[in-house]
């Protein structure tokens, strides 16, 4: 544990808590897209696969369940929770999500550390992760206004993984041997698809104007 993997953690959750408090306080997902939620889901159900098998500390195992229980939890309110589910916009929320994940398996089982159903799960999250923002990316270009709490919900999970690029940097230059290039460019990418969304977001923070992406 060194001080960016921590700060990246806390954003990571920082992001999650942001949308949960638009969901329960304002009993709305305007601008939140069902199916990155869902891929994100899919993201921590296949990571944490180890969860009851693998103890590896409190802190790790209390921030799996953390992200697996608010992902599905996102997912239930969007989909079924009676006011929530009125303010879901499926008209504008329409990229073919299922697309993303057949590639991501295929890579998976192609390229991998070790060929074993957990490590190939592992793998696969690593790389669904990666793209699993694009139907959010969509989403806001095609709405183009972005009220706050979205906008900083946005920002946190990209954020986070950039931090996490940092832990990866510091890392290699203090731990012998560590090289890890599958979750490295999966991250990469990751983060290089939030380029375009940081600089608005910075821009329209400079200007102290609303935040609006071009269609």
């Amino acid at each position: 544990m060194n001080i960016f993997r921590l700060s990246g953690d806390m954003t990571h959750l920082a992001s999650v808590l942001v949308l949960l408090l638009k969901i329960h306080t304002i009993k709305s997902c305007a601008g939140i897209s069902l199916k990155t939620q869902e891929l994100y889901a899919l993201v921590f159900a296949t990571r944490y696969l180890d969860i009851f098998t693998d103890y590896i500390s409190f802190y790790n195992t209390i921030m799996k369940l953390i992200f697996l229980g608010s992902s599905f939890s996102i997912v239930w309110y969007m989909r079924r929770h009676k006011i929530v589910r009125r303010s879901y916009d499926r008209d504008q929320d329409t990229f073919r999500h299922y697309f993303l994940v057949l590639p991501c398996l295929f890579f998976a089982l192609v390229i991998n550390e070790k060929f074993t159903f957990k490590e190939v799960m592992w793998t696969f999250s690593l790389y669904l992760e990666a793209v699993a923002i694009l139907p959010q990316l969509v989403l806001l270009q095609r709405t183009r206004n972005i009220d706050n709490l979205t906008g900083q919900y946005v920002f946190l999970l990209g954020a986070y993984r950039a931090l996490y690029i940092l832990n990866w940097i510091y890392r290699y230059f203090t731990e012998p041997h560590y090289v890890h290039w599958i979750p490295w460019i999966a991250g990469l990418v990751q983060t290089l698809l939030y380029a375009d969304f940081f600089y608005y977001y910075f821009h329209s923070w400079k200007n102290n104007k609303k935040l609006q992406l071009p269609a």
